[in-house]
């Protein structure tokens, strides 16, 4: 797998240093509001990329957190969303979160098309909040401007060049998620 990485962009030690600063950004600024128990964010992952990266990230948020996942489908086997995303039926949420803040936790944010689509669909769930968590921002692919909900706030990992990337729990065709790092993928392999 690692003969295809063109290269490294973010170390498997610095991709914890950046979670460890999100998670204490984040138990920060939620242990400042007034109503202690209530105020803690729902996590809610956006499976499958985000797995490695909540696991991580949820360890390091020393608050009392729920955590589920939903899944979205907007890239099927290809390199570019198809911007039509949709929430998958058999993966929706089983937390019931009418009333509470909910920080959506991504691998990547490109188009913004899936993250416009989840903010109204958490929006429509009844969130008092939506907030979102990325590792990875790449603001040269958006296509769609999307609002936070409430008092939502944006966290962001590291900006990403408009690279095809993988690890750290992001793939290509189901492959590279357990690569420690994120690299790019050389071009040979997804254009093949």
């Amino acid at each position: 797998m690692e003969d295809n990485i063109e290269k490294i962009l973010w170390t498997e030690n610095e991709i914890s240093e950046r979670v460890t600063e999100l998670g204490s950004q984040i138990t920060r600024d939620f242990k400042s509001e007034t109503v202690a128990a209530a105020a803690a964010p729902a996590i809610v992952g956006v499976a499958t990329g985000a797995f490695v990266f909540v696991a991580d990230l949820v360890r390091k948020i020393h608050l009392p957190i729920p955590v589920d996942f939903i899944r979205v489908g907007s890239y099927g086997s290809g390199t570019i969303s198809n911007a039509h995303p949709t929430i998958s039926s058999s993966f929706q949420l089983k937390l019931d979160i009418r009333g509470l803040h909910v920080i959506l936790v991504e691998d990547i944010v490109d188009t913004g098309n899936t993250l416009s689509c989840l903010i109204d669909y958490m929006k429509s769930k009844g969130a008092s909040s939506v907030s979102v968590c990325t590792l990875l921002d790449k603001p040269a692919r958006r296509k769609v401007h999307f609002e936070l909900v409430g008092e939502g706030k944006y966290y962001c990992g590291f900006e990403c060049p408009d690279y095809f990337v993988v690890g750290y729990g992001m793939d290509f065709g189901e492959i590279y998620r357990n690569l420690p790092y994120v690299g790019v993928l050389k071009p040979e392999i997804y254009k093949s």
